[in-house]
């Protein structure tokens, strides 16, 4: 194995954020509220599966073991299943997630799963459906909820679900949201609400912090458990009483970078540092043989070393994102 892929403020880099495409079949008001439209009015082309696969390749080489599978929406690619397969195949991955809407896991999730799909998060921003379908623009309500129920069917042991909490849409639904994981193996996970670039008043109307949530936990004696090294951002709470687990994903708290463990890279193979990075690196042009991977370490290990030590959101600087989906946050 190379060396572990590390920053210039001891942080280890044990997990993959891979965007597999931009595309997007949901309209949700805090990412893609027009729904998807291409860059500049055309479809450049994603990631191919060689592609893929020598990216995934350099950084278990380094020390990833986890890699997280987003879009978009990664499953409306035809060829999605065989990417879990080829990036479960690579030796050092020991952990193969995605994130997605849930439309597509009824009919699928089971594939998924016998691929090599090993972690799976679902975005549910309500459980009204009529709130539901004015966050998400889609009335894909039972659809997502049979989805998640066929994921525990076929045997994960857990699914993640992802709110994000949006002051006078969902934030009063705590109580339906701790009723519904009581007794059922779920992972629900409350976003802050992030400001990009294209959703200021969005964000001036709508943000609203996890503390009031985190207060109500530990109030209610629910216990912070220990993070993993390859654990994502979030602070996690359990309960004796709950099957479930709540987490809690701030990204305007203080420390909230210390602990920073990921990278991505978009769906046409830029490397980003941070969800709100200044910029991306085109890796493409050393994903095209096999024989490129020591050059391409090196040249992830080079953007490491320029890594900051934390992002800029409190000074209301979102970095090149203009949306969420645009490099798969």
């Amino acid at each position: 194995m190379a060396k572990q892929f590390e920053d210039n403020f001891n942080r280890k880099f044990y997990y993959l954020r891979l965007s597999i495409t931009d595309v997007c079949n949901f309209k949700c008001t805090y990412c893609l509220p027009d729904g998807y439209r291409p860059e500049n009015g055309k479809r450049e082309s994603f990631l191919e599966l060689d592609e893929i696969k020598r990216t995934v390749s350099a950084f278990a080489r380094c020390g990833t073991s986890k890699v997280r599978i987003t879009g978009g929406e990664p499953s409306l690619r035809k060829d999605f299943t065989e990417i879990i397969r080829t990036v479960a195949s690579q030796p050092g991955i020991t952990k193969v997630a995605t994130t997605t809407n849930g439309y597509r896991m009824e009919k699928h999730v089971a594939e998924w799963r016998e691929a090599g799909l090993t972690d799976i998060n679902v975005s549910v921003d309500s459980l009204n459906p009529n709130m539901f379908y004015q966050i998400t623009g889609e009335n894909k309500f039972a659809d997502v909820m049979a989805g998640i129920d066929k994921a525990l069917e076929v045997g994960f042991k857990q699914v993640k679900v992802n709110t994000v909490l949006l002051k006078d849409l969902n934030s009063t639904e705590l109580p339906l949201f701790l009723k519904w994981i009581q007794t059922r193996p779920i992972q629900l996970r409350f976003i802050e609400l992030m400001q990009t670039g294209e959703m200021n008043d969005l964000f001036k109307n709508h943000h609203q912090s996890g503390v009031s949530i985190r207060n109500h936990l530990i109030a209610n004696n629910w216990i912070l458990k220990q993070r993993g090294e390859s654990d994502g951002p979030a602070q996690v709470f359990t309960h004796p009483d709950y099957m479930g687990e709540i987490g809690l994903i701030m990204p305007y708290e203080k420390d909230f970078c210390q602990s920073c463990n990921r990278l991505r890279v978009s769906a046409k193979g830029k490397l980003h540092m941070c969800l709100f990075g200044d910029y991306g690196v085109d890796l493409r042009d050393l994903l095209q043989e096999d024989d490129q991977q020591d050059e391409l370490i090196q040249c992830i290990q080079t953007q490491l070393d320029n890594k900051a030590e934390g992002h800029f959101l409190h000074d209301g600087h979102a970095g090149m994102t203009p949306h969420l989906a645009s490099i798969g946050g």
